[in-house]
């Protein structure tokens, strides 16, 4: 008797994870700040429309590409914006800020929209050495004991936004100090890193936490891992919380995915070669300008590494990245330029890929 032929079984694909968005409000050529605004806007409602998850903004200063510079400011705008997505900070970098500022600013935006808030907090000061002085409005030297005070300032916040507040001496007495007169819930802290510290401090403090793989996408494992590891759980967070970023821009082809990317890759280039940092070329210059034949080895490593792809690969990616990774959220920054033609207070290709990967 034959035994039949018996194919094995395919492996079941990886489940799509909870999608979310990053956004660093990007400044393109000709576009004024107030237009980069209006996109950003439209980007969020079709994000919160399509059923994304949240909604993070960046902070940096003093960028020519980039109007992401006061997360609070932001998250407002784009919380009375929308209806239901989550509305939080990606991050706000403590270094440049005091602790009671940032413990009173998002008490009152959880006040405003319960329920809906996250502050993620970062230990960079995410900014040159000029910005962060102005920041601070202090010595050289006291902005490098603000990272160094990070820990504290993370814990100085957590106290500061509870209903009850904080006792603090002060001379010869003791005197009560809280974010806002009579909070009923407190936004939900995450930290922020692309390194092992934050994820050291995360274990540490039981609280949620974020890997900067956008960034450089190297790490990512080694961080994660430390992070589980020595997770100490909290009352709030008995269980490490965590999920990832990345790069994406999808569009019907590969080819057209990569070719709506290129402005952002360039921006990418010119940040980690020294090289002009303006405001990001549409697809159209950028495409004329193309890449010096020095770059295109990192060319090829950012798309490996980014989710640069048509819909069903770029979806079975995410959901492989995910699954590798053990996580069930991906938070997508879509990197897609815009061309010459396009709406100049609009981002049909960052859109785009919102729309394809939660189709």
């Amino acid at each position: 008797m034959t035994t039949p032929d018996v194919s094995p079984a395919e492996t079941p694909a990886a489940p799509m994870p909870t999608l979310s968005v990053l956004d660093l409000i990007p400044v393109r050529s000709g576009q004024s700040t107030g237009e980069a605004l209006r996109a950003s806007t439209a980007l969020a409602r079709t994000a919160d429309e399509l059923g994304y998850h949240r909604y993070w903004v960046a902070e940096h200063h003093n960028t020519t590409s980039v109007a992401s510079t006061n997360p609070p400011v932001l998250i407002a705008m784009l919380a009375s914006a929308t209806q239901r997505i989550r509305l939080g900070s990606g991050g706000m970098m403590l270094p440049n800020h005091s602790p009671l500022v940032v413990a009173e600013q998002f008490s009152l935006l959880e006040a405003a929209f319960p329920g809906r808030i996250d502050l993620g907090l970062g230990r960079a000061p995410g900014t040159d050495a000029l910005t962060r002085f102005v920041l601070r409005g202090q010595e050289m030297e006291d902005a490098d004991q603000a990272v160094a005070r990070f820990p504290q300032y993370v814990q100085d916040i957590a106290m500061l936004m509870r209903p009850e507040g904080v006792e603090i001496s002060y001379g010869q007495r003791r005197q009560g100090l809280r974010a806002t007169p009579n909070a009923v819930s407190v936004p939900t802290t995450w930290l922020l890193g692309s390194s092992d510290y934050s994820a050291a401090l995360a274990a540490q403090l039981g609280l949620p936490y974020v890997f900067a793989h956008h960034f450089f996408g190297e790490g990512t494992a080694q961080a994660i891992a430390r992070y589980r590891d020595n997770y100490q759980p909290s009352e709030a967070f008995p269980e490490p919380t965590t999920f990832l970023t990345v790069n994406a821009s999808v569009a019907e082809t590969a080819d057209e995915a990569f070719r709506m990317a290129i402005p952002h890759i360039q921006s990418m280039i010119a940040l980690r070669t020294g090289g002009p940092f303006n405001a990001q070329r549409t697809v159209d210059e950028a495409e004329e300008i193309g890449f010096p034949d020095a770059h295109l080895s990192m060319v090829e490593q950012i798309r490996e590494k980014w989710i640069i792809d048509d819909t069903t690969n770029a979806q079975r990616r995410i959901a492989e990245f995910a699954a590798e990774h053990g996580v069930d959220e991906v938070m997508v920054q879509p990197v897609g330029g815009a061309l010459a033609s396009d709406p100049i207070d609009a981002a049909p290709s960052r859109e785009k890929t919102l729309r394809l990967l939660a189709s």
